[in-house]
């Protein structure tokens, strides 16, 4: 049974006033299911018979939220959760055409009526805070405690008014670790084409929260049993049955998901599992048999994942911020990381690739790959070597801003115009500095910028992408040698 001491001031305060001022007012929802479970509500919502311009009469400051009559009532709380109460009148519904929105609104029915529109049993409870008494007409609390997620009513109709209904069923599964009904799955499969019909915007955040649980890789093999990958994340599907070669123990497929989950595992921000989902994504596209060992290669898998990365992310109307940090670190994922191979210089540039501020989650990242591959350790001697490598690079100047020169002062002594040359003679001296930390005083690239001055367009541009092919070859090099050393050429 819930407590009172379990619901926060402000929100005892809301349901008080409307209790004061002769309306009923019930806890429904969310907060009512994660209260009985034992779990800290993340959101808190009040239904009332009350109508909208009732309800705002009754608080000093109020706004409308929507058309569904919900008015956000303003409260004092520091808490940001509790700063905004919504309350909500009862209200039936009509018909669907969308399978989106109601086509009609009706306020002032009855809480049993309001009750019957909701989705999941266990999202149809309400509890009256006055008098402690929960109302559960859908027998809610029983498959709480059977840990299930059943529709209200028909499971077709529900998910025909609504059909975001159908994915938020996979992401309640997987946080609140519940099993999904037989009917329930039955009428997912079969009502699954409904989906195209749902803004990729409401698809991606059910598809963030399910990432973001402690179980997405159940999540994942949900929407594919269940047939809705191909509405969220179809390039996935690709990597089904994609055998590897012998450094991985799972197919593409498998590996994703193994890597996703180590990432929530160990409580890796979204980006960084996001990123885990998609390293890979480019293998299938890139896979090809090599004769000479007998195997599969993935050549170039990292830079046509991230262009699917970026198209993938772009359709589900992800931010630009978070889809350039995702395409950052699916681009740059298969950085070499051999202490004993690698140069400072090496490492100085794959710090400059990826950026000083993500080096640390492409690391990250790297120990979620090494684990969905099936290797034993996350960490083992030779990676963290490297990463006392990069610790040592992060002292030294890694990009054009760092260096002791400003494009101002390359503009007083060459008297180049601002444009395209002067960025190169600026990428031009890093990959100096990349190379050798000591040259990075005002004295040398003072004396090494009018040097470059006399070269052309074209060898300045190729003087800033030298060390970028010198860095692939180095890399190349030090992998077939340790091919050769092992016996797999």
């Amino acid at each position: 049974m819930i407590v009172r001491t379990d619901i926060p001031t402000e929100i005892q305060n809301v349901a008080d006033t409307l209790e004061s001022g002769g309306f009923e007012a019930h806890l429904v929802g969310g907060c009512v299911r994660d209260l009985l479970i034992g779990k800290e509500p993340k959101d808190w919502d009040i239904t009332t018979n009350a109508n909208p311009e009732e309800i705002i009469r009754l608080f000093e400051e109020t706004y409308a939220n929507n058309d569904y009559g919900t008015v956000g009532v303003v409260t004092e709380s520091e808490d940001v959760r509790l700063k905004v109460v919504e309350v909500t009148p009862y209200r039936s519904e009509s018909t669907y055409s969308d399978a989106r929105r109601p086509d009609a609104v009706q306020f002032g029915v009855s809480l049993e009526e309001d009750l019957k529109r909701r989705d999941f049993t266990i999202n149809a409870i309400a509890y009256r805070v006055t008098n402690e008494r929960l109302i559960d007409p859908h027998n809610g609390q029983k498959d709480i405690e059977e840990r299930r997620i059943v529709t209200v009513g028909e499971a077709e109709e529900r998910f025909s008014e609504d059909a975001l209904r159908i994915l938020r069923a996979v992401r309640l599964a997987v946080e609140l670790n519940f099993t999904i009904e037989s009917d329930t799955m039955a009428a997912i499969l079969k009502n699954s084409q409904y989906l195209s019909r749902i803004s990729k915007e409401r698809i991606r955040d059910e598809f963030v929260k399910i990432i973001n649980s402690a179980a997405p890789m159940q999540g994942i093999v949900f929407l594919e049993k269940l047939t809705l990958l191909p509405h969220v994340l179809p390039e996935l599907l690709e990597g089904i049955d994609i055998e590897q070669n012998q450094a991985h123990a799972y197919t593409v497929y498998e590996h994703l998901l193994r890597t996703l989950q180590y990432a929530a595992d160990q409580n890796f921000p979204f980006h960084i599992r996001l990123a885990a989902l998609l390293h890979d994504i480019g293998k299938p596209a890139s896979r090809r048999w090599g004769d000479a060992k007998k195997d599969w290669t993935f050549h170039g898998h990292e830079v046509i994942g991230a262009r699917m990365s970026r198209k993938i992310l772009k359709d589900l109307r992800f931010s630009r911020e978070t889809s350039e940090i995702v395409v950052r670190l699916v681009r740059w994922h298969m950085f070499f990381s051999d202490p004993d191979q690698i140069t400072l210089s090496a490492v100085r540039r794959t710090i400059r690739n990826v950026g000083e501020e993500y080096i640390a989650d492409l690391l990250s990242l790297r120990v979620c790959d090494r684990i969905g591959s099936g290797r034993p350790k996350a960490q083992p001697f030779r990676f963290r070597k490297y990463k006392s490598m990069v610790d040592e690079a992060l002292k030294d100047p890694i990009s054009v801003k760092m260096l002791k020169i400003k494009g101002e002062r390359v503009i007083d002594i060459t008297k180049e115009a601002p444009g395209p040359r002067l960025g190169d003679m600026l990428h031009a001296l890093l990959e100096e500095v990349l190379d050798d930390p000591q040259k990075n005083t005002e004295e040398y690239l003072e004396k090494r910028t009018l040097e470059l001055s006399t070269l052309s367009n074209e060898a300045l541009s190729a003087l800033g992408d030298a060390g970028k092919e010198r860095q692939a070859k180095e890399e190349e090099e030090a992998v077939q040698a340790l091919r050769k050393k092992h016996h797999v050429v």
